[in-house]
């Protein structure tokens, strides 16, 4: 009899913790597929470069020779539409680069087109970027996979020589490292689910507005978010597809994040 009453208790409270939940919730609950969408209205748009330590002038006076180099031979365009058009170039970077000098590139490689794994291999935009770099450098680069909020530290006390992973400039920033010219340009966009009430950026600034955002820890759009709503509103996660595993699974309202790895997160989601 005790037995019976048990399965039937947890039975009710299954009910009722279903019954309770959100409806994204309830679609992940009943084998639904949470569908996402980037709006239309960019959040923000800004300019990506390389971070060097304030002290190390001679390599930023380098970094920005050859990314010059880089920009004016095509290389740099060759790079950004292989993997933002899909327009396959024949480039070849570090070839013979065994036993030079090493570049250590700080990054967090959870952000494609522009640094993500793919066989065990960091590529992408800043990937080819940095080692066409380290070629024109004739160095041997070394990419250092880390938490995007730790990145600057690295930079400042040595332990990489250099960040990239769609950094902004910022005032903030710039009070502890200085900046290459820029190689891309970078929009801040938002996710959301399809059926979601949030239409437009706009909407998110509304004196009514509560919706919670996720972002990326320490990324430009994390930082953009907590000065605009708040930090009761701005969920931090250690990588973008956490925030947006958090968006399906209905604990944020949306994710403010760049437009490449957006597209690239939802078309993953939505196949």
């Amino acid at each position: 009899m005790k037995k019976i009453l048990a399965i039937i208790l947890a039975a009710s409270m299954a009910l009722c913790f279903a019954a309770c939940g959100n409806k994204t919730n309830d679609n992940v609950a009943q084998g639904g597929k949470v569908q996402l969408k980037i709006l239309d209205t960019e959040y923000a748009n800004e300019d990506y470069a390389i971070c060097v330590a304030k002290e190390n002038t001679e390599l930023l006076e380098s970094i920005n020779t050859a990314l010059k180099e880089l920009t004016e031979d095509g290389t740099a365009d060759k790079i950004v539409n292989k993997y933002i058009s899909g327009e396959a170039h024949d480039l070849k970077f570090q070839e013979n680069a065994d036993g030079k000098e090493e570049l250590h590139m700080a990054t967090n490689a959870q952000f494609p087109p522009y640094e993500y794994y793919e066989n065990n291999t960091i590529v992408g935009i800043d990937a080819e970027m940095a080692a066409a770099i380290a070629d024109k450098l004739d160095k041997k680069l070394v990419i250092d996979d880390m938490e995007f909020d730790t990145i600057i530290t690295a930079v400042q006390t040595g332990k990489a020589d250099m960040g990239m992973a769609g950094m902004t400039v910022t005032e903030d920033r710039l009070k502890n490292i200085n900046f290459s010219t820029s190689y891309a340009k970078g929009v801040q966009v938002v996710i959301v689910p399809e059926d979601s009430k949030i239409t437009s950026a706009d909407d998110l600034g509304k004196d009514d507005a509560k919706y919670l955002v996720g972002t990326q820890k320490g990324t430009t759009g994390d930082i953009y978010a907590e000065e605009d709503f708040g930090s009761d509103r701005v969920m931090k996660y250690a990588s973008g597809n956490e925030a947006v595993q958090a968006l399906i699974t209905g604990k944020v309202d949306c994710v403010i994040i760049d437009k490449e790895p957006a597209k690239a997160y939802v078309a993953a989601n939505n196949k």
